[in-house]
């Protein structure tokens, strides 16, 4: 059996409930708390900051940019006026503009562990993953416990595939958080990456212990297990995870597989019939289960899934050559000319020559 890739890996926690620090809603807070202009000034700053946060909660965030920017020009030595910037910026997506709004923050105040760890975050975002990783760095040397740094850290080194880097960050999290399974489930999929399944196995076990119903480390558990030759549990495990996610395609297509492999055809059939109804657009669930009804002579059913293959995959000809198949077993002579034809015009573009020769003998037989 080839070694399984469905893998769940840790994204770049984009989207993800991780803290961004000095939000619009701090800003004033921060400011008046800070600094001290004259009395004219403050009174300016603040109002700016008040208009601002009113755009902020009825979600015009480009004009509450604006509204901090002029801000900062009337105090320009404020810190959290630039990181309320860079939040505001990050929270549309704008990164590039918000890493400009965090480096001004630290250039005003280098000890804040949080500017490092937003400025991290968005460099993440424009794939930077080295300069994430020194942001990251810095703001774990200035708070040791900052967990979200961290998992930042830990995400980034996966990104350069530095596993053992990311393995290390992750450990220092779980040393904080022993009762998290987040940093055991991300060890893992770091072992996993490495092809160290055994060891993936064992800290996987403990993430599966403090949440046994998160679908992800049972998925992980499952490719550890059958990726180090341990096929019985490493099913037993995945059926587990697909009864925790039954719309997971994913999931079934590849239960499927391994059903398949194993010889076991009609636990595939019924897994490529779940993962089908799961994901309709999956291609490769598509493909398995006309395959198999193929092989049944189910040949009604299989021209409606390869129709259905087809226009998800216009260019795969091994699609339309099935196709035929399936046609002319249902006697649909013309039908089937046109797919083998089809087909036969792909493979001669691909440069498949096994497949040009057997949609030629296919259409011969036919005429």
């Amino acid at each position: 059996m080839n070694k399984l890739t469905l893998l769940t890996l840790p994204l770049l926690l984009v989207g993800s409930a991780i803290y961004l620090p000095a939000s619009a809603q701090q800003v004033d807070t921060d400011y008046l708390a800070q600094a001290q202009p004259d009395r004219e000034t403050r009174r300016q700053v603040n109002e700016l900051i008040r208009r601002g946060r009113e755009l902020v909660e009825s979600g015009d965030l480009a004009a509450a940019v604006a509204l901090y920017q002029e801000a900062a020009q009337l105090e320009p030595d404020n810190a959290r006026l630039y990181s309320g910037i860079g939040f505001l910026q990050a929270q549309q997506g704008n990164f590039d503009a918000a890493v400009i709004a965090y480096e001004q923050a630290i250039a005003l105040d280098d000890t804040e562990a949080n500017f490092f760890y937003a400025l991290g975050f968005s460099r993440a975002n424009l794939n930077d993953y080295a300069g994430a990783a020194q942001a990251y760095e810095r703001a774990t040397q200035l708070d040791p416990n900052n967990i979200q740094s961290l998992l930042g850290l830990g995400v980034v080194h996966t990104r350069q595939q530095n596993y053992e880097g990311a393995i290390a960050a992750y450990r220092r999290v779980s040393a904080l958080r022993p009762n998290d399974p987040q940093p055991y489930e991300f060890i893992g999929a770091a072992y996993i990456q490495q092809q160290r399944y055994v060891e993936a196995a064992v800290v996987l076990r403990q993430a599966v212990e403090l949440a046994p119903r998160r679908a992800s480390i049972q998925i992980n558990l499952a490719v550890a297990l059958l990726s180090s030759g341990s096929i019985p549990e490493g099913l037993t495990v995945l059926e587990r995870a697909a009864t925790l996610e039954p719309r997971n395609a994913q999931i079934h297509l590849q239960i499927g597989n391994i059903f398949k492999a194993g010889g076991n055809l009609d636990g595939a059939f019924e897994y490529y019939q779940r993962a089908v109804s799961a994901d309709p657009s999956l291609v490769e669930a598509q493909a398995m289960l006309g395959g198999l009804l193929l092989e049944r002579e189910d040949f009604l059913r299989a021209i409606v899934t390869f129709r259905q293959l087809v226009e998800l995959a216009p260019q795969d000809a091994n699609a339309h050559y099935s196709l035929g198949m399936a046609l002319q077993g249902r006697s649909r002579r013309d039908e089937a000319i046109v797919a083998f034809e089809q087909a036969l015009a792909l493979y001669q573009q691909q440069g498949n020559i096994e497949g040009v020769t057997k949609a030629e003998t296919a259409l011969q037989n036919l005429r």
